[in-house]
């Protein structure tokens, strides 16, 4: 069941693109993998629903266009984030539990392709906490979609990474703020 803030706002914990192949893209995930675990394990003791948004495709893929400079090349290499790419999977240190929704889109937004934003209005769902990889793709894309949907937002600077340091380092401190709060992961949880 989702609890609201002191605004009455229902608050939803969106973990994105935690997968193990992209967490290989990182020389040490650990911080970062922590740092989420640490807001997931926040959440739930809060009662704030965890939503889980993982990059897949079906075999074949039949929703990229070659064209697509992100996604044609996954579609040329083959078998990356489709059902049996084993390494494509939600890493283990951020495993959702039974009753977590899993929601898979098909672009770079948490939102493309897919039922995410209903399923976060029949929550009720009016406040977002993100933690995803990459900033500068998934993070900042669901960042703009979602303030362009009107939920309040928040990104936890430390339960998001980029292989860019200095882009990551940009969009927190200069980006972000236009449109969400930034705070670490153990600051958020400390206000829940």
């Amino acid at each position: 069941m989702a609890t609201s803030n002191q605004r009455g706002a229902v608050t939803v914990l969106l973990v994105m693109d935690i997968l193990q192949r992209m967490m290989a893209r990182l020389p040490d995930p650990s911080a970062l993998l922590a740092n989420i675990g640490n807001a997931i394990a926040g959440a739930r003791a809060a009662n704030i629903p965890v939503i889980h948004v993982v990059l897949g495709f079906r075999a074949g893929y039949p929703e990229v266009n070659p064209a697509n400079k992100s996604f044609g090349p996954i579609m040329q290499s083959g078998g990356f984030f489709t059902p049996d790419d084993e390494a494509g999977g939600i890493h283990p240190a951020v495993a959702p539990l039974p009753s977590e929704i899993i929601v898979v889109k098909k672009r770079i937004s948490a939102f493309a392709g897919n039922d995410l934003d209903m399923m976060l209005r029949a929550m009720h769902a009016e406040h977002l906490v993100l933690a995803g990889y990459s900033t500068s793709g998934i993070v900042l894309s669901t960042v703009r979609e979602a303030a362009d949907k009107d939920y309040r937002i928040t990104v936890l600077s430390d339960g998001c990474d980029d292989l860019n340091k200095e882009t990551h380092q940009f969009l927190l401190t200069d980006i972000f703020p236009r449109q969400a709060e930034v705070m670490t992961a153990a600051e958020w949880v400390a206000s829940v």
